[in-house]
């Protein structure tokens, strides 16, 4: 059966103001069950992740500050947020939902993270509204437990995942790709095991292009046995913090091209939503479910 992590803690921490992105968390899942692609028994409420699982990923003292509200003011306005325990029990929630999906992904072949996606925090820091990085957790995770020996990560979302490079530099079981828009933020990038700068406004054709080109390539070079994906839909054209132009049509195209590899190889894939910031909720909502569709038609 399809998993699928999902907790409303995810949407109430932000002030009013910055509601809006996170409402998309609410509506993913209405959605689903709307159109009947999935039934409310495909969703799982995660409890908050244990320590000893963020410190795989994550320097202690790093933690240990975050989890006591002390990070400084500087490190606080890195991350975009105002520091809460509210804030906190969201993203250990977001953790464990993204690892436990890596269990089920194991056994069903693909498993969803609602949320998740939180790419730009690195082994000490906090960036761009990430405070932990749950696919980097999860990776380690399946590490550590041997439920996989070789992981490929694929980062699509329009910004680079600085934050997964610089975890996994020094590591040669994770092959990290990020297919990101150059000159957006992060503005001082990481350097993953293959990345690729795309120039503003690459349309459709040239994006499914390169994705086909270097994802068969990738899988053939290093032969994974576990992938985790990141499905931003911030590729959009009409992404307001997303320099390319992507269709809706594209970005469904893009996902096709990612599931299909991983039943070719028969490959387990964890998939989290990532960004995406359009002007219309219509959009991004419509984007992000598309992404569901597409591995159930495909994986399921």
């Amino acid at each position: 059966m399809l998993k699928i992590a999902f907790d409303p803690v995810y949407v109430h921490p932000l002030p009013t103001g910055h509601r809006f992105p996170m409402l998309k968390y609410e509506l993913i899942p209405e959605q689903l069950i709307y159109e009947g692609i999935v039934e409310p028994k495909n969703f799982f409420k995660p409890q908050p992740i244990e320590e000893q699982y963020i410190t795989l990923a994550h320097k202690p003292s790093y933690w240990l500050k975050l989890k006591t509200l002390s990070l400084s003011s500087k490190e606080i306005r890195r991350t975009g947020f105002s520091l809460t325990e509210q804030l906190i029990k969201r993203e250990l929630s977001i953790v464990q939902g993204t690892m436990e999906a890596c269990d089920f992904a194991l056994r069903n072949g693909v498993a969803f993270n609602v949320a998740g996606g939180t790419h730009h925090a690195g082994s000490d820091w906090g960036e761009g509204f990430c405070l932990l990085n749950d696919q980097a957790i999860g990776a380690h995770y399946l590490l550590q437990q041997k439920k996989a020996k070789k992981i490929l990560m694929i980062d699509l979302d329009v910004h680079q995942g600085n934050g997964t490079a610089e975890i996994f530099e020094n590591e040669d079981n994770v092959f990290t790709f990020s297919m990101h828009s150059q000159r957006n933020f992060p503005f001082r990038k990481e350097q993953s095991d293959l990345d690729i700068g795309l120039p503003d406004n690459t349309k459709d054709d040239e994006y499914l292009e390169l994705l086909q080109e270097h994802m068969f390539s990738i899988i053939n070079h290093i032969k994974p046995d576990f992938v985790f994906y990141l499905a931003g839909v911030d590729v959009l054209a009409t992404d307001k913090l997303g320099w390319l132009s992507l269709t809706k049509m594209g970005c469904k195209l893009r996902d096709e091209v990612v599931f299909e590899y991983c039943k070719q190889f028969g490959l387990p894939i964890q998939v989290s939503m990532g960004g995406g910031y359009s002007s219309l909720i219509r959009d991004i909502v419509d984007a992000h479910c598309n992404t569901f569709k597409t591995a159930i038609d495909k994986l399921l």
